[in-house]
């Protein structure tokens, strides 16, 4: 059975973690299938809108730590070099993907789990769904970008709260503060995810991945900084075909039919 599941629909690539007896956590061969899957899906694009979620209760519980205590009792040294080689690349490519990336969250997402959907584009929660940040209750530090990602959704007090207590935040509250877009019912949320990337699939992909570039610049930067960010990204998505395409559709009251590019 595959610990990974790829489904490609009429433009949306839809991911899922397919380890529902272990919370879909993280093993060795999961995180390498994952990475090499997520950058193939960047390069390709026949693919212009990607769904993350997971089989069973659990969205992700993050890095499977049975695994992760056999390889330190080995004296393995896989376990502390993760990050750099999977964790980090997992998060660069999302962050960087061309195209928008939405994460349907059921059940628990814990850890890199829940790194995963807050380096997402989007983020829906399934009405059970709950978001931890555990690393201090097994003696670590936060990873997969969630230092970054977190305090940008829900700001530096709550995330560092969400840090050092350890305590779970439930869909409801996660809408609240700002962490998700959206909670539906359970039994709704794959479909809901999937319809709304089948309706970013059918749109100007060139210009939202030049949107997530400004953002993305202007989350550090400075007012110049952003301001010729705007100034690049803009004159790339106004070279698109799918730029004239809407300017004519526009003209001629009629819906824009987009391309990609």
């Amino acid at each position: 059975m595959s610990e990974l599941l790829i489904d490609d629909t009429e433009g949306v690539r839809t991911f899922t973690f397919n380890r529902p007896e272990s919370f879909n956590a993280f093993t060795i061969a999961l995180k390498e299938q994952f990475l090499a899957a997520l950058q193939e899906t960047s390069a390709d694009p026949k693919v212009r809108a990607v769904v993350l979620t997971g089989a069973g209760r659990s969205f992700c519980a993050g890095q499977d730590l049975k695994e992760h205590i056999a390889l330190l009792e080995a004296g393995d040294p896989a376990p502390l070099h993760t990050v750099d080689m999977h964790y980090n690349p997992m998060i660069r490519t999302i962050i960087a993907m061309p195209k928008p990336v939405i994460a349907a969250v059921n059940g628990s997402a814990a850890g890199a789990g829940a790194s995963l959907a807050y380096a997402s584009d989007l983020r829906i929660a399934g009405a059970s769904a709950k978001f931890l940040m555990a690393f201090a209750n097994v003696g670590l530090t936060a990873d997969s970008g969630a230092s970054w990602t977190l305090p940008r959704l829900i700001g530096h007090g709550r995330a560092m709260e969400m840090m050092l207590l350890a305590q779970p935040v439930a869909a409801e509250e996660a809408l609240r503060i700002g962490m998700v877009n959206q909670v539906v019912p359970d039994e709704e949320l794959l479909s809901t995810a999937q319809a709304l990337a089948a309706r970013l699939a059918a749109g100007p992909t060139t210009a939202y991945a030049k949107i997530k570039e400004a953002l993305a610049a202007a989350a550090d930067g400075t007012l110049e900084d952003a301001l010729q960010a705007e100034s690049r990204t803009q004159a790339e998505a106004g070279a698109t075909q799918d730029h004239r395409e809407a300017v004519e559709a526009f003209v001629q009251k009629r819906k824009p039919s987009f391309v990609g590019h």
